[in-house]
């Protein structure tokens, strides 16, 4: 079986998130043959594409975190032509942390998918409690035709919205958490050709690796999880994920 990890954070060399190219060989060894690091302000983008440079097999994405909104997209833009980049984000809502004004939060997210539909990429969406002004944004900025609802966390209502505007979910290790029903619940009723899978490391490390950093190597726990629900074969979730990401990122 080959995997992909379609959202993870690489290379940042602190005590936390280890060496990339540790991280890497260890993903290999798994199975994990592809990599999306993905950007959540300008340094960490510029970061992303560094090692998706450096890494034939890994893949970078540029924007702005919602956290980090009142930072603006300075710089942004001119990162979006690399040929490594694959999308516009991570960006979206945040309305657990309110770590920016949620009115800059939904202009610079508006300003995201501008530039995912101006220059023909991907869209990674983060959204935490502020389901009904995500979907608000969509309709008022039109959803990018490549739109993923990365780590989503909603239940299957919220499941079944964004599959009706023909968003992908991507699903992390939170579907093995004891108190995650409702996201299983969301992961099981995903149609197999919208389903893509992440680990968003180096935070939320699947049952049973809770407690230490995520890395890209426990894709597999998290497929696992999600084919088990299905009732489906392993390989069959490895297939289909690693087919998807290919198509929503545009991938070789």
């Amino acid at each position: 079986m080959r995997w992909i990890d379609d959202h993870c954070h690489l290379g940042d060399g602190s005590d936390r998130w280890p060496e990339a190219e540790a991280t890497i060989a260890d993903a290999h060894a798994a199975g994990v043959m592809r990599m999306i690091t993905v950007g959540c302000d300008l340094t960490s983008s510029k970061l992303a594409i560094e090692v998706a440079t450096a890494f034939e097999d890994v893949w970078a994405t540029a924007g702005v975190h919602p956290h980090d909104a009142t930072d603006g997209m300075d710089g942004i833009v001119e990162l979006l032509a690399d040929p490594k980049v694959v999308a516009v984000g991570e960006c979206g809502l945040d309305y657990h942390y309110d770590n920016s004004p949620r009115e800059v939060q939904r202009e610079i997210f508006a300003k995201h998918i501008a530039l995912a539909h101006e220059h023909d990429l991907a869209l990674v969406v983060h959204t935490r409690e502020a389901w009904d002004d995500t979907f608000a944004m969509f309709a008022s900025e039109g959803i990018p035709s490549r739109t993923v609802i990365h780590c989503f966390t909603g239940g299957p209502e919220e499941a079944q919205g964004c599959l009706e505007l023909g968003a992908w979910l991507s699903f992390s290790g939170i579907v093995t958490f004891p108190g995650a029903s409702e996201v299983l619940e969301a992961a099981t009723l995903c149609p197999l050709d919208r389903l893509l899978i992440e680990t968003d490391s180096p935070f939320l490390a699947p049952v049973p690796h809770r407690g230490k950093p995520n890395r890209p190597a426990l894709v597999p726990v998290v497929g696992a999880a999600i084919a088990a629900a299905k009732g489906i074969d392993v390989a069959n979730v490895a297939e289909v994920t690693w087919k998807n990401a290919a198509a929503v990122y545009r991938l070789p």
